[in-house]
């Protein structure tokens, strides 16, 4: 009866949401996983009162992120909802999804504030302008288009790090994108002056160039190899302590600020 209402759930969902195999197989881990629970603690029917139980049991004991929380609460949503509709459940209520823990609420505080930002990028330019050698000014560069592209297109570190050269078209100021899953998606530098630092690293980057099987890497090392993430987040907090920044940041707050400052920013560098 439980494996009989799990495939015919999932197999719905894939139907009518267009999911892709692996998530399939996700929504039926997750409600594998909940139907152990719950015969393990001796709950003999999944309700409402029953997902809440294993939601807090999964962030108060198992101690998961939020956002995993989240993920398997949509799915049981959908799942009781999917009950319902067969009449095999009377759902009385909306399930609840447990809140943030305390630690993960205080991720906030390390957020950027505007202000911030704005010295981050500073600091940034401000060493680019001073610097008299040739080659530290083509890394610093570098190191330029990289954070702009983290904070003004939100682009994910894994992401930035599988950029080649060909994926930025010069006369349409586009960059092709490849995220999870070999997803892509196009992104157009609306900022005139990243467009220009943009064309000028391309014109630079034969200077790092060293082995034929990385020459298309977009971003490279002093070395010639492909940057790693703990690079990038080098990079960063090398800029965050110039700019006196005290926050323990990382590229993932600079990447929550532009959610907030990103658009007006736009508007800005588009004037």
């Amino acid at each position: 009866m439980k494996e009989a209402s799990i495939e015919s759930f999932v197999t719905a969902q894939v139907t009518s949401r267009g999911l892709d195999g692996r998530t399939a197989k996700a929504y039926h881990l997750d409600l594998e996983h909940l139907y152990q629970w719950t015969s393990k603690h001796g709950v003999e029917h999944i309700d409402e009162k029953a997902v809440e139980s294993y939601l807090e049991y999964l962030a108060k004991e198992r101690k998961l992120k939020h956002s995993t929380i989240t993920r398997k609460y949509r799915v049981f949503s959908y799942y009781l909802k999917y009950l319902g509709a067969q009449g095999k459940l009377t759902v009385s209520h909306p399930i609840v999804c447990p809140a943030p823990l305390v630690h993960e609420e205080n991720k906030a505080d390390n957020q950027l504030s505007r202000a911030e930002i704005d010295s981050f990028f500073m600091a940034l330019n401000r060493e680019y302008e001073n610097l008299d050698s040739g080659f530290r000014r083509r890394v610093c560069l570098r190191d330029s288009v990289m954070m702009e592209l983290l904070f003004y297109h939100g682009i994910e570190i894994s992401e930035l790090l599988r950029l080649e050269v060909p994926d930025y078209n010069l006369k349409s100021g586009t960059l092709t994108i490849r995220g999870k899953r070999g997803r892509e998606r196009s992104e157009y530098l609306f900022s005139r002056e990243l467009r220009h630092k943009m064309e000028k690293w391309i014109g630079e980057h034969e200077y790092f160039e060293r082995e034929n099987e990385y020459r298309e890497v977009l971003f490279l090392s002093k070395i010639g190899k492909p940057l790693s993430m703990k690079m990038v987040i080098l990079v960063f907090d090398k800029y965050r302590e110039m700019a006196g920044i005290k926050k323990e940041s990382t590229p993932k707050d600079l990447k929550r600020g532009m959610k907030r400052y990103a658009r007006e920013m736009m508007v800005e560098r588009c004037s």
